[in-house]
């Protein structure tokens, strides 16, 4: 496995920016408000062609009242025992902390290297702000500023030195084969607790207070021969209901998460029911073009007749007709109930989400469904189709060329794509299908 360094210290002391620099990217939510990062957040990064993972966590503070604290300590401690090299940063501008003393205590015992970085130095001139620092019993500190990389390169060229020396070869990287799957729902759905029991551990912070995850998460998993990447996101809002501007940004970086999903699994909580906002996730899912499933959660806690689950369904599909093909499953988060089946629809929604039909057997269809029912006139014209491709997959793609593109029905289109899914056995996927007219020719 390629190496994990896990980042940690007290609140606001800049992790989060330096994991932004060490991966170069913008993954990790930063602002100056203390608290923002909870969860744990992994990313890639690559020094001197060494790739390695990075881990953002939490800020970690012992004996304050804010109840998210236990929780975020459990996950700093859960990184902190998976990690192959600890980085505890500390605040070069406002000094020695009395919780800086109560993090180091943690790595008194540790067996992993464990080096300590002095974030929001900006040059030379700063660096006697350190002096302090070696109160806390520190052999070496590494000055940097993580904002304008400052130090940065000294310390990661260090860094890869204390690596284990395993051969590059040896590392697992997340490859295009990967399954890439987004939790995406309103807030406190139970989207974290899912991913939990899908992993079997506690890996993502659980709490029953809305908006406790605030960044897109991302998990790597093997079951059985494929490997899957889970991606957990803040809870979706209407924008009428969203102040802090850090839950604007999160919302945000979980509709970018969609963005870059193979299939959305959509989290209802059946205890109150479809609302207008299951309703607006669905449709953000349904324009990025997703896979979706929806899973309706919590079942455990319905009362139930023989009509139950057929009533919750017909709900669904009458508020949400544009994902007719989407899968609908009933599932406890709590209890583990169909947890496990949820990869078996991720399988097969994938296989014909990333589906390819040849062009031959296209036409094919094109011209037996063209034959069966013909096109209405538009203007007095008869509506010609001369060939169709596929021209991309996920979502499978496809381009009819006509002599008069603007004159197809919607409800023509629709009766194409009916035709496309059965026969082609695409009936749990998006289908895109677009009109053009055919080059040189005139209408």
């Amino acid at each position: 496995m390629k190496p994990v360094v896990a980042l940690v210290g007290r609140p606001n002391v800049g992790k989060s920016t330096l994991f932004n620099r060490i991966t170069r990217t913008k993954n990790a939510l930063v602002d100056n408000a203390p608290g923002v990062t909870r969860d744990r957040h992994y990313g890639e990064a690559v020094w001197e062609d060494i790739p390695f993972s990075v881990v953002d966590t939490g800020g970690y503070l012992t004996g304050d009242g804010d109840e998210f604290s236990p929780l975020v300590r459990s996950q700093v401690m859960q990184a902190i025992q998976h990690a192959t090299v600890v980085v505890m940063v500390l605040d070069g501008k406002t000094g020695v902390s009395p919780y800086d003393r109560d993090v180091i205590e943690l790595f008194r015992t540790a067996s992993q290297p464990v080096f300590y970085v002095v974030n929001k130095i900006d040059g030379l001139e700063r660096e006697v702000n350190l002096f302090e620092f070696y109160s806390l019993g520190i052999d070496e500190l590494y000055p940097v500023s993580a904002e304008h990389n400052y130090g940065v390169p000294d310390f990661l060229d260090a860094l890869i030195r204390s690596f284990p020396a395993d051969s590059p070869d040896d590392f697992i990287h997340a490859s295009d084969d990967v399954i890439k799957i987004a939790v995406v729902g309103r807030p406190n759905v139970g989207k974290s607790s899912l991913i939990n029991r899908l992993l079997g551990e506690d890996r993502l912070l659980v709490s029953d207070i809305p908006g406790t995850t605030r960044d897109a998460i991302d998990t790597l998993c093997r079951r059985g021969d494929k490997s899957y990447l889970l991606i957990d996101t803040a809870g979706i809002r209407r924008k009428s209901k969203v102040d802090e501007k850090i839950e604007k940004f999160s919302i945000i970086k979980s509709l970018k998460s969609m963005d870059r999903c193979d299939v959305a699994l959509i989290v209802l909580d059946v205890e109150e029911g479809i609302t207008e906002q299951d309703i607006h996730v669905a449709g953000y899912a349904f324009e990025r073009g997703c896979g979706c499933i929806f899973l309706l959660n919590k079942w455990d806690r319905v009362e139930k007749d023989k009509q139950t689950l057929k009533r919750y369904v017909d709900d669904l599909r009458y508020k949400a007709k544009f994902l007719n093909f989407a899968p609908a499953v009933t599932i406890s988060a709590l209890t583990g109930l169909r947890v496990p089946s949820i990869f078996g629809h991720v399988d097969d929604v994938f296989a014909q989400y990333a589906t390819r039909i040849g062009t031959g057997q296209l036409n094919k269809l094109f011209e037996q469904a063209t034959l069966d029912k013909e096109p209405s006139m538009y203007k007095g014209k008869r509506l010609k189709f001369y060939y169709a491709t596929q021209v991309s997959e996920k979502p499978p793609t496809f381009v009819a060329f006509v002599n008069v593109p603007e004159g197809i029905h919607f409800s023509y289109e629709r009766y194409l794509i009916n035709q496309i899914r059965g026969t082609f056995g695409l009936k749990h996927t998006p289908i895109r299908m677009m009109f053009r007219e055919r080059a040189g020719r005139k209408p």
